[in-house]
């Protein structure tokens, strides 16, 4: 059964709210966004219908609220919820919260975010529906002895992984014995700082592997379809990069054999929604094995909807009020090739460093083929507490041939002054020859750039160097940013920009 949706609140900041106001405009949907107090003039706050501040800059403090966040939903008379991703996307709880409520998540039920989003309950899934799997084990990170044993048994190099979340973190690979305890410290460690779940697991590591995943949709009536597959090899720390469609390497028959063991873990956990099913391909076997299913929108999406026409945010608020697929899997078409560059305010030059600040110049490239998905805006401020991406550069082209040449010419369009970006490491791999033959592997930028500027820093250097600059930037801004939260207007440019709706502190900030 259907349900209109009329209002949507977005649990998210940056470029995805901004992303999910303008499908929600497209769909006659108003649209609340909520932000912390080191967001008050953010850009998705000014393009939203309404906004909420819900607590102080930490994200713990503020978008990890889960009560705050349904409140405000509630008192601004939302029916539904989009988490986008990261933050509150994979988290069953407040998905079972939303439903609680009376809410509805936009997004996969409860029981199907705990069975996937846990990379161990996927496995065992995936091995129920005879997908092919990486040799791994469950670890208790408590018991070293045990789980060495099982690395051993596996055989070194080995990967551990956090059973919650995502975005490389929790994630080490140990090349022998000797460097497994740390490993394992630092990987539960960091598991639990960004997931509150400390658990781990243990898997062979493939030495030079492709990362290819299918993207999925699902409704309630049964219907479930594939929109083709994306290449995500250029990673740095498990962090993707650089996305594109289709993969230079996945042949039609490869394509229908992945598209289907991602139909079948879909159908098997009785999915609803949008998601990502996750493999890793070797070259030289022509084998894939599963990884993991991502109960969300992937931040890479752009390229599907670049090559297949259809607007993947607007298909999840469809199905989320009940509707049907509109197509079946014979429907879909891909045209033309598209690659997606992540544009963060990190510092290339130094192991990428996260840069802080106000954008001074802000100018996005145009032109056939050219979209910009941007959270920020000139004199927009990048905070230190969250992810560094600030927008997304998604290029289209008749082939990859022509969607690199484009890519090469957006890149030199950017302008961005204030903070460092990572605009010039993208300038770079587009004139990789073994970029634009084709020849990726997750480790691009280790095997291509050994010595460069590109490598990873010490990580509790870059942690350091980030608590500074924040610190530094908050000596600068004190004055204005007090003025900015206790009037709640966001200064002078928030009448230049935020024209619609109201601007609320709910329930104040703490």
């Amino acid at each position: 059964m259907s349900q209109k949706i009329t209002k949507i609140l977005i649990a998210n900041r940056g470029e995805i709210a901004v992303r999910i106001v303008r499908a929600c405009r497209d769909m006659k949907i108003k649209s609340v966004a909520v932000f912390s107090e080191a967001d008050s003039t953010a850009y998705h706050v000014r393009m939203a219908d309404e906004a909420y501040c819900v607590g102080a800059a930490p994200s713990s403090e503020s978008y990890l609220r889960q009560e705050k966040i349904i409140e405000v939903a509630k008192e601004a008379g939302a029916e539904a919820v989009h988490p986008g991703y990261g933050f509150l996307a994979e988290n069953a709880e407040f998905a079972q919260k939303c439903q609680a409520s009376g809410l509805i998540f936009i997004g996969p039920k409860p029981e199907t975010i705990t069975l996937l989003g846990d990379k161990i309950q996927s496995r065992r899934t995936a091995i129920d529906c005879s997908l092919p799997v990486v040799p791994g084990a469950e670890i208790d990170a408590t018991d070293l002895a045990d789980a060495v044993q099982k690395a051993e048994e596996i055989g070194f190099p080995v990967l551990i992984k956090a059973t919650a979340g995502g975005g490389g973190k929790g994630m080490r690979m140990v090349p022998s014995p000797d460097e497994f305890k740390s490993a394992l410290e630092r990987a539960s460690s960091e598991a639990m700082s960004a997931f509150g779940d400390g658990r781990v697991f243990v898997e062979k590591f493939l030495t030079r592997p492709r990362h290819i995943e299918i993207q999925i949709l699902c409704d309630s009536h049964g219907h479930t379809i594939h929109l083709g597959e994306r290449e995500c090899s250029i990673q740095r720390r498990h962090q993707k990069l650089i996305e594109e469609t289709p993969s230079p390497v996945v042949t039609p028959e490869l394509r229908q054999r992945m598209g289907d063991a991602a139909i079948n873990i879909a159908r098997a956990t009785e999915y609803v929604g949008a998601g990502t099913v996750e493999f890793m391909y070797n070259d030289e076997s022509g084998e894939f094995y599963f990884l993991e299913v991502n109960t969300r929108l992937q931040v890479e999406h752009p390229v599907t909807e670049m090559v297949t026409g259809i607007d993947l945010v607007k298909e999840q608020i469809k199905i989320a009020g009940g509707e049907e697929l509109a197509y079946t899997q014979d429907d879909i078409q891909s045209s033309g090739h598209a690659i997606e560059c992540r544009i963060t305010a990190e510092d290339s030059e130094q192991g990428f460093m996260p840069s802080t600040g106000t954008l001074r110049n802000y100018r996005i490239p145009a032109g056939p083929g050219v979209r910009v998905d941007s959270g920020v805006v000139i004199f927009s401020e990048v905070p230190i507490y969250y992810d560094p991406l600030i927008a997304k550069l998604v290029v289209w082209g008749k082939d990859r041939e022509e969607a690199i040449s484009r890519t090469r010419r957006a890149l030199e369009e950017y302008r961005v002054s204030g903070v460092s970006t990572t605009i010039g490491f993208h300038r770079v791999v587009m004139e990789n020859r073994r970029f634009t033959d084709g020849d990726l592997s997750t480790n691009f930028l280790t095997e291509e750039y050994p010595e460069s500027k590109f490598q990873v820093v010490d990580e509790d250097l870059k942690e350091k160097a980030a608590i500074a600059a924040a610190l530094d930037k908050l000596v600068r801004d004190r004055r204005i940013t007090t003025i900015n939260v206790k009037s709640g207007s966001g200064g002078s440019n928030w009448s230049n920009y935020h024209r619609r709706g109201n601007l609320k502190k709910f329930g104040g900030s703490r």
